[in-house]
């Protein structure tokens, strides 16, 4: 080796322990504001813990931290007259400045005493009406578990009291209730079911349309909702999205399987608050349809669009737009060669298309000292069809099936938040809502028959909910909160008038004890409303039109136990009491709106029902420290309903037990640059009710005939799955590149859904869920 090689060799391996001996840094910055009034707090101190950094925000609220190195963080804020508040586990990567909005409680004065410690609780709601049931989430969380692919329903179903629907599906069955009873909010205001691949009448679909780009920490409340939470049953996904970064343009972009995105943000001009965000996503199998690679017998496509623009200004209060919207198809083409037919089931083509959008509007003003009025406008669209071909022996097409639906719904909604003191909050609204719903349904019951109208329906409604709730701190440790909620229909003059109250009580620093009432109520699906027979004079009418809300007494006893800053075991026993809920009119059916998931129900229907569902629910959970985190909880629960007939059966979702594990450990280099991570969850729970099949029936018929006298009374076999993700983080100079693979069901154990009468084989067939899925993705920040 010459003297010129060496030297040559000798400066690059210089360069690259330099290189690796850098210590990447970046910003830590954000604003601290009163929780209730959304005001900046001037004077507050916001240190490093741990170490001697800190800061004070300016008059505005503003803080920054510049030259962070790489790491996790938890930050202390302590504010006069106010909590002090920890801001635990933030990861600061080098691909993205670190933009927070951290919220303080104000203190309890008596006199010239402070009489109230700060909480630094882990998961505390971010809406401080909600005491019961309820914990907020965050963004690393839905990323973080193990096949939560950043989708919230998924990681929702690691919580106590929470099973999923379907492997293939986001739906989620909160304490054996219906999916249907799940209210969607963002930014305040109601929204759509915001899934690709949502059928008419469901609360989930196959993937998610929201991106973790835009959501910021967010509330989920899974019983006694507070009155500001109207029309939902079962429980509520509260929403919120973080604002762009109005400082600096920052990109990321992800590939895997799931699809390709791309999402940026950063300011709209030079020293203006404001600031866009935006993301846009096109699936991957649509790109290797097109490209002739093809993995499944059915094609499926689907892209969204989801955007975030913040508009403040000096006088008039702050204004946002926000967005989501997304196009979904999935479709199955016959092939024309009965060669290649090996059941009656290649004759049928399907196709199924599930589009929904978005347009929202917030303002946010303060219109005293102590008032706070955020008001929104919102416009959304579901479109959602299904068709289903038969192909003949002359290979022509004839359509057997078409249904088609779309919702349109104008919404409107002013929330005033008034504090009368350190004591006392009162937070009042009014939400409107016009509702334009069209549905069509035909089928050809025999190939030879004509196409048969089921319904055909075009019409429109109004919806208008008040809420007014007051929070009063009784002293330091016990804290009231109360409300009223009224829902009213104009389609039918139906209306409900429903009393919400907790009470919590600060038993110890480590102890806390609530209890939460609340009376729900939900309409029923539109294809409900509008489902149409003939009578005797052949006209068409409407049984429906006039059912009360399905109805529920929610009873709630909580109990918090924090073993240590890092460690909580919470444990809550509810009831609750189902009533006026749509059952058939014909006491030998065993029919009742209670055990629907998704789709309409055309039948004639009485509000005649009642269920029941109580249980406990125990967690364990140590939040992340020291690069490790687990959750384990346990749910003991029955599920119940009563039918036309006066009868009591189980209902489709009472598995009567759910265990969860979730745990996770990151492995960090000593240079903080490289980060690879394991996180893994198990379920194991009781299998959802069946109804046995009337095998003699179903040949006779040719299609599946139950045993309406057994209505689920056989259980399917227990439901086991194991997930798990890996992934390896590197931190590079303004870059931040994250490789991960989760593989759902890892096991791949053969979970069954449920069975059905074969026509093909005259037999019950069993179906199963999905087996091991692996899902691959790539990210880069910069």
């Amino acid at each position: 080796m010459n003297i010129k090689t060496r030297i040559v060799l000798l400066a690059c391996l210089t360069y690259f322990r330099i290189a690796a001996a850098q210590n990447y840094t970046q910003t830590i910055r954000g604003v601290v504001v009163d929780k209730v009034l959304q005001m900046p707090i001037a004077g507050a101190t916001v240190a490093v813990v741990g170490s001697p950094q800190g800061v004070v925000t300016d008059t505005a609220g503003n803080f920054v931290l510049v030259d962070m190195p790489v790491a996790t963080y938890a930050l202390i804020v302590t504010a006069v007259g106010f909590k002090d508040h920890v801001v635990s586990n933030i990861t600061i990567n080098t691909g993205k400045e670190v933009v927070l909005t951290i919220m303080l409680d104000e203190k309890i004065l008596q006199g010239r005493e402070i009489v109230v410690k700060g909480n630094r609780k882990k998961n505390i709601p971010l809406n401080q009406m909600s005491v019961v049931s309820a914990r907020s989430f965050s963004v690393e969380e839905t990323q973080k578990y193990a096949a939560a692919v950043n989708d919230p329903a998924r990681m929702a179903a690691n919580f106590a009291g929470v099973m999923a629907g379907d492997d293939g599906n986001n739906q989620i069955v909160i304490r054996g209730n219906s999916p249907s009873g799940l209210l969607w909010r963002m930014e305040g205001i109601d929204v759509p079911n915001p899934n690709h691949f949502a059928s008419a009448g469901s609360s989930g679909g196959g993937i998610s349309i929201l991106s973790t780009q835009l959501l910021s920490n967010s509330d989920f409340v899974t019983g006694a909702f507070a009155a500001e939470y109207g029309n939902a049953m079962s429980g509520v996904f509260d929403l919120k999205l973080r604002k762009g970064n109005n400082q600096q343009r920052e990109y990321t972009a992800q590939a895997g399987i799931l699809g390709l995105n791309l999402a940026a943000e950063g300011p709209f001009v030079k020293n203006y608050k404001g600031s866009y965000l935006f993301n846009y996503r096109y699936s991957t199998l649509s790109v290797l349809s097109k490209l002739g690679f093809s993995f499944t017998p059915s094609t499926t496509n689907f892209q969204d669009l989801s955007y975030h623009f913040y508009l403040p200004t000096k006088r008039f209060g702050d204004f946002s737009l926000f967005s989501f919207g997304g196009l979904s198809k999935q479709f199955y083409d016959v092939v024309k060669d009965s060669t290649k037919w090996k059941s009656e089931g290649d004759k049928y083509g399907d196709q199924f298309i599930s589009n929904t959008g978005l347009w929202g509007a917030t303002h946010q003003v303060h219109t005293g000292r102590n008032q706070l009025l955020k008001t929104a406008l919102a416009y959304s669209v579901m479109n959602s069809s299904y068709n289903r071909d038969y192909v003949q022996e002359n290979y022509s097409m004839l359509n057997v099936y078409d249904q088609k639906s779309v919702t349109k719904k104008l919404t409107f909604s002013s929330v005033l938040n008034q504090r009368f003191n350190s004591r006392m909050m009162l937070r009042s609204g009014v939400i409107a809502s016009h509702i334009q719903f069209d549905f069509a349904e035909q089928i050809r019951e025999k190939k030879s028959d004509p196409l048969k109208e089921l319904v055909n329906v075009s019409a429109s409604t109004q919806t208008i909910q008040l809420f007014s709730q007051l929070q009063y701190k009784l002293s330091g440790k016990l804290v009231f909160t109360g409300g009223l909620h009224y829902l009213l229909l104009l389609l039918n003059q139906t209306n409900s008038l429903e009393p919400r109250a907790s009470l919590k009580w600060d038993i110890h620093p480590r102890h806390s004890l609530a209890f939460g009432y609340g009376k729900h109520s939900q309409l029923q699906g539109w294809g409900v409303y509008f489902a149409n027979r003939l009578n005797a004079s052949g006209q068409k009418i409407l049984p429906n039109r006039d059912l009360n809300f399905s109805k529920a007494n929610h009873y709630v006893l909580s109990h918090h136990f924090s073993i240590s800053k890092s460690l909580l075991i919470k444990t809550e026993i509810y009831y609750q009491y189902l009533y006026h809920i749509p059952v058939s009119i014909y006491d030998t059916s065993t029919l009742s709106a209670i055990n629907t998931q998704a789709d309409f129900i055309r039948d004639e229907m009485v509000n005649q029902g009642k269920g029941k569902n109580y249980g406990i629910e125990i967690s364990v959970e140590k939040q992340l420290s020291r690069n490790f985190y687990y959750m384990f909880s346990t749910s003991l629960y029955q599920s119940k309903y009563t039918a036309a007939n006066g009868k009591e059966y189980n209902t489709k979702f009472n598995g009567n037990q759910i265990f969860n594990l979730t745990a996770g450990k990151d492995f960090v280099s000593a240079s903080e640059r490289r980060t690879f991570g394991i996180n893994i969850k198990s379920v194991y729970a009781g299998g959802y009710r069946t109804t046995p099949i009337d095998l003699e029936q179903s040949v006779a018929k040719e299609t599946t005939v139950y045993i309406q006298d057994k209505a689920y009374t056989s259980q399917l076999p227990a439901y086991f799955r194991s997930d798990i993700r890996l992934s390896m983080k590197w931190n590079r100079k303004h870059l931040t590149s994250t490789l991960s693979l989760d593989i759902q069901n890892m096991t791949n154990r053969q979970n069954v859904y449920d069975q059905f009468y074969d026509v093909d084989t005259r037999a019950v067939k069993t179906y199963y869920q999905t087996g091991l899925l692996p899902i691959l993705n790539y990210k880069v920040e910069f």
